[in-house]
């Protein structure tokens, strides 16, 4: 993945991130996606699917999409590296990057995980070329 590459994926709204199950049977899902410094971060449940892959393949796929998925006309897969992250520098890097980038809806998000005690249970996906 080139920077250039890099940034453009971070300007997304929605990226398919593909992880890879032990069959080697990808797996997309749309999420948000913010850039900190060399990296994207997502954020994810801690009991997700997302991360179980991750743990034991750490090969990735991201390519720009819609909120349901479908990939953008022309769109490319870039191939790069994820981890699962859940420090406290990380997670409020990762906060700090959605509330600016997304604002209110990702607050309502937050708050709605407050309300249902879900709150805290979030971990981040760290990609990296």
């Amino acid at each position: 993945m080139t920077t250039a590459n890099f940034s453009m994926l971070a300007a997304e709204t929605y990226v398919s991130v593909t992880t890879f199950r032990t069959s080697g049977e990808p797996v997309s899902t749309p999420v948000w996606v913010v850039v900190d410094g060399d990296r994207l971060l997502v954020t994810t449940a801690r009991s997700s699917g997302k991360v179980k892959r991750v743990r034991h393949t750490p090969r990735v796929e991201i390519t720009p999409c819609d909120m349901r998925g479908n990939l953008s006309a022309g769109a490319v897969a870039v191939t790069a590296t994820a981890s699962v992250r859940d420090d406290d520098a990380t997670l409020d890097a990762m906060d700090a990057a959605l509330k600016k980038k997304y604002g209110a809806k990702y607050t309502a998000i937050r708050l709605a995980q407050k309300v249902r005690g879900t709150a805290g249970q979030s971990v981040a996906l760290e990609i990296r070329l």
